[in-house]
């Protein structure tokens, strides 16, 4: 099958190593890359995606009406990678996480319905239900964000929703954990902690270090969001996760041993305002489709680690840009 992506935001961590694996997995699919290129959307990513005559890229805001329109029609899939993302900068700056987010998405989903798309994916985060005492949090799980970035994702979740009820569109909402993996931008928390201790520079953790996250590799994000592309039901939303929780404190002990250093490179700082303490999600429903993750943490964080050594020329000049 010859099939047609518009991938928005995908000069981002995520989006990027999903082209990367649609053009793999699929010999005749086109992608056209939707990215308005800010601080985290890196050009020389798109470069590198340009190899592939079924790649083209178009440089432009999902908030722009009118370059959406004329760009959404002729595709067969719409997959919203288009975010901003990082909760220190919503706290600083709530105003354009809740402008791209929510009329971002808002702008590309309505585009997408009245022009027929057969399916739009909407790509969401394990931080819309806020942190979790215990057990997992499923899909139908009361949506309690703690900072301006959860919030502004909860509310496109929430509007792309509404388009599924309202409109009968074949939305679909997924939820993943913490990723990591190649091309994710320096300033989140494994590829700075990496990139730091590469140069002996301390690495920051918050508070007692003691707040869990579940680390899935990205290309197992990946491979669920393009198992959703034919088998996830329109209207339903999809948790995606490792079910591996580790501590802040340990991953950084883990990135730390891998590198032949020792704790004293950790520097605790002031802990984030309205910092969640635990994020775990029940992702038995995807699980249920045939998905699994096939990387642990211990698999791949080694290989992490010795692509961002191999590729000073991609990471360097973005943290000394910042």
């Amino acid at each position: 099958m010859s099939r047609r992506y518009l991938v928005a935001g995908g000069a981002g961590f995520i989006g990027s190593n999903f082209i990367r694996r649609v053009l793999g997995h699929e010999p005749d699919a086109r992608v056209t890359n939707l990215d308005a290129l800010t601080y985290a959307g890196v050009k020389a990513t798109v470069d590198e995606l340009d190899a592939s005559d079924r790649h083209t890229f178009v440089l432009g805001d999902i908030r722009d009406a009118t370059l959406v329109e004329g760009l959404v029609p002729g595709h067969d899939v719409v997959i919203n990678f288009a975010a901003e993302s990082h909760v220190d900068r919503s706290i600083e700056g709530p105003s354009v996480f809740l402008d791209t987010n929510v009329v971002g998405t808002g702008v590309l989903i309505d585009a997408a319905r009245r022009h027929g798309i057969p399916r739009f994916i909407q790509v969401s985060t394990d931080e819309v239900y806020g942190s979790i005492a215990r057990g997992l949090a499923r899909e139908e799980a009361p949506l309690h964000p703690s900072s301006p970035y959860a919030a502004s994702k909860a509310g496109s979740d929430l509007l792309v929703g509404s388009y599924a009820v309202t409109f009968d569109y074949p939305a679909i909402i997924t939820r993943c954990t913490n990723n990591y993996g190649p091309y994710q931008f320096p300033e989140k928390v494994i590829p700075l902690f990496v990139t730091n201790l590469f140069d002996d520079i301390p690495v920051p953790l918050y508070g007692d270090g003691l707040n869990e996250r579940d680390w899935l590799y990205v290309d197992d994000h990946c491979s669920a969001l393009h198992l959703l592309v034919d088998a996830g039901e329109p209207g339903e939303v999809y948790n995606i996760g490792a079910n591996a929780q580790i501590s802040n404190l340990d991953l950084a002990r883990k990135i730390l041993g891998l590198l032949g250093k020792d704790d004293s490179l950790i520097r605790p700082v002031t802990d984030r305002p309205g910092h969640d303490r635990r994020y775990a999600v029940d992702s038995s429903k995807i699980r249920g489709l045939g998905w699994q993750p096939t990387h642990s943490l211990d698999d791949r964080l080694g290989d992490t680690i010795s692509w961002y050594r191999a590729r000073e020329d991609w990471w360097r000049p973005l943290k000394e840009n910042r």
